[in-house]
């Protein structure tokens, strides 16, 4: 067991991804253990977003590897050689990482009960009622309860997001990534879903959470992730990156971003 718990959650090593022509990342390495709360920032276009894409299959990488709970999910070989995973293997690598968007992704016809009980009935196999019963925890745990009966299009972006989440956690993750989940959100709404977001980390869910919101990386996050031009930059503390940072470059972008 004790070896188990050793392993980490998540390994990113030497990886690199391009689309055409474009270097996106290049050789890039990042660990992340079990119930760890990782956040990565930085400018716009340094490669945050497609980083965790590829953790969770919407992204191939061209080099490197990325193993979960010490699997390796980003290829296999064959032969001798690097090749893609099926798409049913792709399926099943999913199944420990969820992944919350920054647009909602929820299904309009279905009330936002309807969101979250869908998939643990058909990938999960649970029956309705046990779905159900899940999905209604989940519903209270984000502060829904009373709108399980709504439409997507009765409810606010901030509760339309936290549904989201809801239904990522009915899938029992193990790692739950969160690309930049309040930057659609009136500035009235954010506050809710990092609430949310808040009380996860709080309870030991493995996060990797990309964002804008330095107030809530300084709050919440373990360990601070800075990435510019496709490279890791600098790592550490809360307090290291915010308070203490000896990098030109992350000290400029904060400025910027203050």
């Amino acid at each position: 067991m004790a070896e188990s718990r050793a392993v980490p959650a998540v390994e990113l090593r030497n990886v690199s991804k391009s689309f055409g022509n474009l270097k996106v990342f290049d050789h890039v390495s990042l660990t992340v253990e079990r119930n760890e709360a990782v956040v990565i920032i930085g400018p716009s276009g340094s490669g945050k977003t497609t980083l965790i894409r590829c953790i969770n299959h919407l992204e191939e990488i061209q080099d490197g590897e990325i193993l979960v709970n010490g699997t390796r999910v980003s290829h296999k070989v064959v032969g001798g050689k690097r090749a893609p995973l099926s798409e049913n293997e792709k399926t099943a690598n999913r199944r420990s990482v969820g992944m919350v968007f920054q647009r909602f992704n929820l299904f309009p016809h279905l009330t936002a009960l309807q969101n979250i009980v869908e998939a643990p009935m058909h990938v999960l196999k649970q029956t309705r009622q046990e779905a159900t019963e899940h999905a209604l925890a989940l519903l209270q745990r984000v502060g829904l309860a009373d709108k399980k009966d709504q439409y997507p299009a009765q409810l606010s972006g901030g509760q339309q997001q936290r549904v989201a989440i809801a239904r990522v956690l009915a899938m029992k993750p193990e790692i739950v990534l969160f690309d930049e989940p309040t930057s659609a959100l009136d500035p009235e709404m954010v506050g809710e879903v990092l609430a949310v977001m808040k009380e996860l980390a709080g309870n030991g869910i493995t996060m990797i959470v990309v964002t804008h919101e330095m107030g809530f990386a300084r709050e919440v996050a373990d360990r601070v992730i800075v990435m510019d031009k496709g490279v890791i930059i600098e790592e550490g503390s809360p307090d290291q990156i915010f308070s203490q940072s000896k990098n030109a470059r992350t000290v400029s972008f904060l400025k910027r971003v203050a």
